[in-house]
């Protein structure tokens, strides 16, 4: 039996997701018990001139959303990039999450042929639905949920692989 694009895509996205918002619960509670600002922690990076979590969690998100419209044969949504605190971030997870949860197998299957068009700052670039995925998407998602992950365990939260991997699935 081979696996779906919507298998490959959607539940892989739903997951992530999943545990990028219980490491930001992890986050909120930290931040509390060291009784700090967790401002502090939205605002963190991990060196000077890379992104702040804000922007990691954004960007993560964003490519969830453009992959699944993308793959589906819709434009990618459009959503400002406001988040100021953990409880914004929740929310910009719980939104992508409603999102990509309302696309079906139906939507998503098929689509390893469909072509993406991706405008870059290089300029536009057309792939293959199955490349942009494996070869696009998913490498810019994993990196900026990564990043996400990263700032908050250098800035102290306390998590470890298990909290990024999240429960093995049935």
């Amino acid at each position: 039996m081979s696996l779906s694009m919507y298998q490959a895509s959607i539940p892989v996205f739903q997951r992530a997701l999943t545990q990028l918002s219980a490491v930001l619960h992890k986050a909120a509670a930290h931040a509390e018990a060291k009784k700090f600002d967790p401002a502090v922690l939205v605002n963190a990076r991990l060196a000077p001139d890379m992104l702040p979590l804000s922007r990691q969690i954004q960007i993560a998100s964003d490519h969830a959303r453009g992959a699944a419209a993308r793959l589906a044969g819709l434009a990618r949504p459009s959503v400002p990039d406001n988040e100021a605190t953990l409880d914004d971030l929740q929310a910009r997870i719980a939104m992508t999450l409603d999102y990509i949860g309302q696309f079906t197998p139906a939507q998503i299957d098929g689509s390893e042929a469909r072509e993406i068009t991706l405008p870059l700052r290089t300029g536009e670039t057309k792939l293959q639905g199955q490349p942009y995925l494996l070869h696009f998407a998913f490498p810019n998602f994993w990196f900026h949920v990564t990043v996400a992950y990263a700032i908050l365990r250098h800035n102290g939260v306390d998590i470890g692989k298990q909290d990024f991997l999240g429960p093995l699935p049935a």
